[in-house]
């Protein structure tokens, strides 16, 4: 937080869409004695910042607020400035004793004012840049949800999303300007959706209903991924995902990545856990990215083109490695030299020889061998009987 006895030059400042108005003396002061006011235009618009005012570049960058380093500036965000805002953007490049910031309530606040719902029990998502399938991994029946959104075309394309994920009897309620003279409020169901002239900006409540969503236990049904048969099942993937053990914020390096149901579920099982898929093969590389992009990973998934271990190089280090897929001798040394003190390996064979090379590892260096062996009932002619999969041996250690 900026100490408020320091000079700063920037000034953040929360704004509704009651503009002038419904700030506090402080922020008026300022915006009267800027130099520059920084913001959408339609913020611009409801401070009549004149020839003051510079509209935010497209594609946005902070850099024009930056080169102004020195002079009176103020950044205008709607609501509060660090959710979903241009704070969180401009903070990256400064130092505490260079700026002050004056919230107003978010959106998310309002609009849960509005509607009564506790706000510690509702999810929020800033969904104006971003595509719908991040909401994937939360759905659920009776979570409640409130997002940003892009435009006005938006919460139609929203209502046909949640409709095809199969919670079209989610109700859906929309603020068009929310907190100023032009604000409104109307609900209706995805399913039956029907809203026109849908005025931004917006933000929806999703109140889910009709669906059961995604389990939130490791091991997620084999047919939710796009694969040609080269994927790690889904009970070897709930043991597997159980000894890499994923926490907030860790990288994955998942080498061999065939599908990436690991890189998938390692995202899914952990806050801000990232993953980066290493495969050979240009077609699994597309079924990766076809399922970073279906669970609303993709920007948590870096599908990497290569063969372990040429194309280690260059890399971030990661927290934790998976090796699915062709593993070696030499892969395995080459990591085992490359790796800082601390790094989880977990390697997964189903042939006599990675078997070898995985049991004389582990008279090497240690850790902890596992085999295992699963059967499922199958038919056997007019009877059943025990279908019996490749036994998989799985080496885990940390380096």
């Amino acid at each position: 937080m900026s100490d408020p006895l320091t000079n700063p030059w920037l000034t953040v400042i929360g704004l509704g869409e009651d503009g002038l108005a419904g700030l506090s003396d402080a922020s008026r002061k300022t915006l009267a004695e800027a130099e520059l006011i920084f913001g959408g235009p339609r913020h611009l618009d409801l401070v009549q910042a004149g020839a003051r005012g510079r509209a935010w570049p497209v594609p946005f960058s902070t850099t024009p607020v930056l080169a102004e380093r020195g002079r009176r500036v103020v950044v205008l965000a709607s609501g509060d400035p660090f959710w979903h805002g241009a704070g969180g953007s401009l903070m990256r490049d400064l130092n505490p004793d260079e700026w002050l910031s004056h919230p107003a309530p978010s959106t998310a606040s309002l609009l849960a004012n509005r509607l009564g719902w506790k706000l510690e029990e509702t999810l929020t998502l800033g969904l104006h840049a971003a595509p719908f399938e991040r909401l994937r991994p939360i759905l659920s029946k009776g979570t409640r949800v409130i997002c940003t959104l892009r435009d006005g075309d938006a919460p139609r394309e929203l209502a046909a999303w949640l409709t095809t994920q199969g919670f079209g009897a989610s109700r859906l309620i929309l603020a068009e300007a929310l907190g100023g003279p032009r604000e409104r409020l109307r609900t209706a169901t995805a399913e039956s959706f029907a809203l026109d002239d849908i005025t931004a900006p917006v933000i929806a409540a999703i109140d889910c209903a009709g669906g059961a969503g995604l389990p939130q236990a490791s091991g997620l049904a084999d047919d939710l991924f796009q694969s040609d048969g080269q994927i790690t099942k889904r009970p070897i993937r709930a043991l597997t995902l159980s000894a890499l053990a994923p926490r907030p914020g860790e990288l994955l390096w998942d080498i061999g990545g065939g599908s990436g149901s690991i890189s998938v579920e390692w995202c899914l099982a952990a806050r801000g856990a990232r993953a980066m898929t290493f495969e050979p093969r240009e077609d699994r590389l597309k079924n990766i990215t076809a399922n970073a992009a279906a669970f609303g990973l993709s920007h948590r998934i870096l599908p990497v083109h290569g063969k372990a271990p040429n194309c280690l190089t260059g890399h971030p280090m990661p927290d934790c490695v998976f090796i699915g897929g062709g593993g070696s001798e030499t892969l395995l040394e080459t990591l085992w030299e490359m790796l800082p003190e601390g790094s989880r390996i977990v390697a997964n064979g189903v042939t006599l020889e990675t078997e070898t090379l995985l049991m004389q590892a582990h008279a090497r260096h240690g850790g902890h061998l596992l085999k295992a062996e699963i059967a499922e009932v199958a038919p056997l002619g007019s009877m059943r009987g025990w279908d019996r999969a490749r036994p998989v041996i799985q080496w885990s250690i940390s380096r």
